[in-house]
């Protein structure tokens, strides 16, 4: 990956869509650029293939928008999780042309529109309360470059609306799903596919699902084989591993 990326680079200059000055000027920025209040990681896209994800939470507007606009400035597609609307009003002055996706709490800006993905990542939700945290596993993994299909409410509780789906579910790649309460959909998806299941726990229930806890703990100890856990509310972690198993 760290060769493909320099090799396009180089074909972008060749083919006048970059200057040398614009591409020393990339290069430069390796491994990563100071802000003070942060360090820009220019070099994640060529390590790991992903390029750096800003984490919303807990920072200003203003620190936000800096950290876009210098992601941005280096190309490609740019991603900001749990970020709230006074930051997207922060960024949209800096970047125009980036969109405020409001289920997901996400900021995107969308130029690479490369399938990177060999298949389909389907993206499941228990019930409708989990659709903020299945957003959020959605537009990362279609901001890395994967086609994705929404199943939404099709939870335990009318098991007979998941049956619905089947094909699609027998047809994607890999399979996001994202439950609260007790947590029992992904083993039951995960013993309808041979394809891995990413499960979501969602803080979404009663007094006793303890903000996801039983939902996290009733997953860990799924009886299907082809289940993997990542932590309570994070479709974003799902969503990125799915794309990197998507991409193999």
């Amino acid at each position: 990956m760290h060769a493909d990326s320099i090799r396009k680079l180089f074909e972008e200059v060749r083919k006048g869509k970059l200057s040398p000055d614009e591409a020393v000027e990339r290069l430069r920025y390796l491994p990563f650029e100071d802000l003070e209040f942060a360090k820009v990681d220019h070099h994640r896209l060529l390590r790991v293939g992903m390029p750096e994800v800003i984490f919303g939470q807990a920072k200003t507007p203003l620190q936000v928008a800096q950290i876009f606009t210098r992601l941005a400035k280096h190309g490609g597609n740019v991603l900001a999780t749990r970020a709230t609307a006074a930051q997207f009003a922060a960024v949209k002055k800096k970047v125009p042309k980036a969109e405020y996706r409001e289920r997901a709490r996400a900021i995107v800006l969308r130029r690479d529109n490369e399938k990177y993905g060999k298949g389909t990542i389907a993206v499941v939700s228990a019930g409708t309360s989990d659709i903020p945290v299945a957003e959020e596993a959605a537009v990362t993994a279609e901001v890395m470059g994967n086609e994705v299909e929404h199943l939404y409410d099709v939870g335990v509780a009318g098991i007979h609306r998941l049956f619905a789906h089947r094909n699609s579910l027998i047809k994607a790649r890999v399979v996001i799903v994202c439950a609260g309460m007790e947590g029992a959909l992904p083993s039951v998806i995960g013993g309808l596919v041979g394809v891995p299941v990413i499960a979501v726990p969602t803080s979404v229930g009663y007094g006793a699902a303890f903000d996801g806890l039983a939902a996290l703990l009733g997953m860990m100890n799924s009886c299907a084989s082809n289940v993997s856990v990542v932590n309570i509310d994070n479709g974003f972690g799902a969503g990125y591993v799915a794309s990197l198993i998507n991409r193999l």
